[in-house]
């Protein structure tokens, strides 16, 4: 938009009378009284009403300066009925203020404010400035939190709802940011490892899946205050993240894994650390959705697929075959390997059932049978398992955790490679997904009393996966382009955001 010609010399008179306020109150006797903290405190609420007024001064100046354009709207109808004077509210992180700009009429038909597209003003009430706010702060703690740690950046007081719904509305961007985005080109010789896992987050009743909510209504625990062994309330529902990164790869020996002695534990090699790291999470949609995306991922970096790709599991048996799927669909070969800590807490259950609890025996009969697993010798540790059961005559009870670790070992035997593995020098632990898990879904959708509505919680796990991956800043810049593509570009025809002359 042109400025007109003749400008008004008192456009900031309000900024300048607060700004003369404040120098005479300084210069003054009753502030030559107060301690520095009294000081600050006081300047602190003077400078936020100073910002507040150069801002509404501002906008004043160009409501002023507004000139009339050729509007076309989205039907192709020629808007050549202009009035002066239409106002909206805006709050802002310095305070309410009030934007005057011109209204482009048609009868029937919605106004149209070219300036607000210049301006790029939200639908809300509520500024990007105030969004981006309660979008850092509902990502790092509750809303209730977020409120307070607002209110003492910017004096500016949120209700916990519309911080949660400000969040919502700042993590809409996430799919398609990632969708468009190059992501970081790795070394050719590097593994790119995709890694996937749940973790349940406590739901409000209506934000349950079907299944869960059936499961829930029809509970009835034994006790009245706290349930039984055994009992679950089913207020979970399952958050589903995914992991993608790059590995260089450390050729390693069952001893670096398992040292047996002083020696080889200080001569060990230490395995393939992740870098360039990137996580989705997400609690609206399903273990598939998750898999894809992080195909998705490992297909915008390796689109060709000329590097290795490897999978690491926990063993859930969906995950495998979503993974399968996604593979087979993507004519891509992926290796997929069973976390091997999984495989150890499987071997430390089974010691129970031949050994008295903290037996020292116990510790060197699971490194005995994890080294046979680490030769790529599953099958032949389940038998031995077995048969160590049936000669010490063990009652079915005492031989159930050593008959479930051998069908585990049976069973998994085609995802427990690990000679494979650890000769190509690729990871065999899941440490990263489950980091993520607890770093992600845990600290902040485990706090104390949180019960989530399904909208609030997709939210926060999308905007701490940006925090995580180090994109919140560059997705902040695409959030805003795209919103002002919805809310202003899409109502003009040919649009293009006038220009200040």
């Amino acid at each position: 938009m042109s400025n007109q010609s003749a400008e008004s010399p008192d456009g900031f008179a309000g900024a300048r009378e607060r700004f003369e306020t404040i120098l005479s109150w300084l210069d003054g006797g009753p502030s030559t009284l107060l301690d520095h903290g009294e000081l600050e405190r006081q300047l602190d609420i003077e400078g936020r009403r100073l910002l507040r007024q150069l801002l509404q001064d501002h906008l004043d100046l160009r409501g002023m300066r507004e000139i009339r354009v050729k509007v076309r709207d989205a039907g192709g109808h020629c808007r050549s009925r202009v009035e002066t004077g239409h106002t909206r509210g805006l709050a802002t992180i310095f305070g309410q203020v009030t934007v005057t700009r011109l209204a482009y009429r048609e009868p029937d038909l919605m106004n149209l404010h070219p300036a607000d597209a210049v301006l790029n003003l939200p639908v809300e009430k509520h500024s990007h400035g105030l969004r981006q706010l309660a979008a850092i702060e509902a990502s790092r703690d509750s809303f209730g939190a977020a409120v307070e740690a607002i209110q003492r950046s910017t004096g500016q007081q949120l209700g916990k709802r519309q911080v949660e719904d400000l969040a919502s509305g700042a993590a809409v961007d996430f799919d398609t940011f990632y969708a468009q985005r190059q992501a970081p080109a790795g070394q050719d010789a590097d593994v790119l490892v995709l890694s996937c896992d749940g973790k349940g987050v406590v739901m409000r009743p209506n934000a349950l899946r079907p299944a869960t909510a059936k499961a829930a209504a029809t509970t009835n625990p034994k006790l009245a205050t706290r349930l039984s062994k055994g009992e679950k309330r089913g207020r979970k529902r399952m958050a589903e993240v995914g992991a993608v990164y790059d590995a260089t790869p450390v050729p390693r020996t069952p001893a670096d894994i398992l040292p047996g002695n002083d020696t080889q534990r200080r001569d060990a090699t230490k395995g393939p650390s992740a870098h360039n790291k990137w996580l989705t999470a997400s609690v609206a949609h399903d273990a598939a959705t998750i898999v894809a995306a992080i195909f998705d991922e490992a297909d915008r970096r390796d689109p060709h697929h000329s590097r290795t790709w490897v999978a690491l599991v926990d063993g859930n048996n969906h995950q495998i075959e979503r993974i399968h799927a996604e593979a087979r669909t993507r004519k891509v070969n992926v290796p997929i390997l069973i976390d091997f800590v999984h495989v150890l807490e499987y071997l430390w259950r089974a010691a129970w059932s031949f050994h008295a609890e903290g037996d020292p025996a116990a510790d060197e009969w699971v490194r005995h049978n994890a080294q046979g697993v680490l030769d790529g010798g599953a099958t032949r540790v389940a038998g031995n398992i077995r048969r160590a059961a049936t000669r010490a005559g063990l009652e079915p009870a005492q031989r159930a955790n050593a008959d479930t670790c051998a069908k585990y070992l049976t069973n998994k035997r085609a995802y427990l490679d690990y000679p494979t593995a650890l000769k190509q020098g690729w990871p065999i632990a899941t440490g990263i997904i489950e980091g993520a898990c607890r770093h992600l879904v845990k600290d902040r959708m485990d706090l104390t009393g949180a019960r989530w509505g399904l909208h609030g919680a997709e939210a926060v796990l999308k905007l701490r996966a940006l925090r995580c991956n180090g994109d919140f800043e560059t997705y902040w810049r695409y959030h805003l382009d795209q919103e002002q593509r919805r809310v202003h570009q899409t109502r003009y025809v040919d649009y293009t955001v006038p220009k200040a002359a």
